[in-house]
């Protein structure tokens, strides 16, 4: 009873000292805000009009980002999380750690890659593929390789989508029957 007291209180408090020009009303301990002149607010000083209002809003405020974590592992009971992959509405950003990499040097490592697939090679070897789950634009891709965490190399591929606003809900569709891995 003593802590409801405190907080109705100090709701009251709050109110008084941040909203001075505002009517208030206090019902069973909820402090309740009207304005003084009808129900209108005043907000000439924002400088919108009408047409501000009507305009259409562009695209890029409806643009929706996902992301999620997925395994690089051919067999189903291993979930590595070794792909952690981030999309756009035109573009796919993605971080492959394969374990089956480690210690392999970053410099010797290279990505094929066409519409629907990516292929890693290791000195000029295929270890490791995957069905994608959408298509890519094999042009726009771009691709590094670095040292990662604990000798396993980083592979930072970013791809751009052919079909705009499809989305992929992730990045392997399924391991390839070639890994090595």
């Amino acid at each position: 009873m003593r802590s409801s007291l405190l907080a109705t209180a100090l709701t009251a408090f709050t109110a008084e000292a941040f909203s001075p020009a505002l009517d208030r009303s206090v019902v069973a301990g909820t402090t309740l805000f009207s304005t003084g002149n009808g129900g209108s607010i005043d907000v000439s000083d924002l400088g919108l009009t009408i047409e501000d209002l009507d305009a259409p809003l562009p695209n890029e405020m409806f643009a929706i980002t996902s992301s999620g974590r997925e395994s690089t592992s051919r067999i189903p009971s291993v979930n590595d999380d070794g792909c952690i992959w981030e999309e756009g509405p035109d573009t796919m950003d993605v971080t492959l750690s394969i374990p089956g990499l480690r210690g392999q040097p970053p410099a010797a490592l290279s990505l094929d890659i066409t519409k629907n697939t990516a292929t890693i090679t290791a000195f000029g070897m295929v270890v490791w593929s995957c069905i994608l789950r959408g298509n890519c634009d094999p042009t726009s891709v771009t691709f590094s390789a670095t040292d990662g965490y604990d000798m396993t190399p980083l592979i930072e591929i970013s791809a751009k989508k052919l079909e705009k606003n499809a989305r992929w809900g992730g990045f392997i569709a399924q391991v390839g029957e070639d890994s090595i891995l």
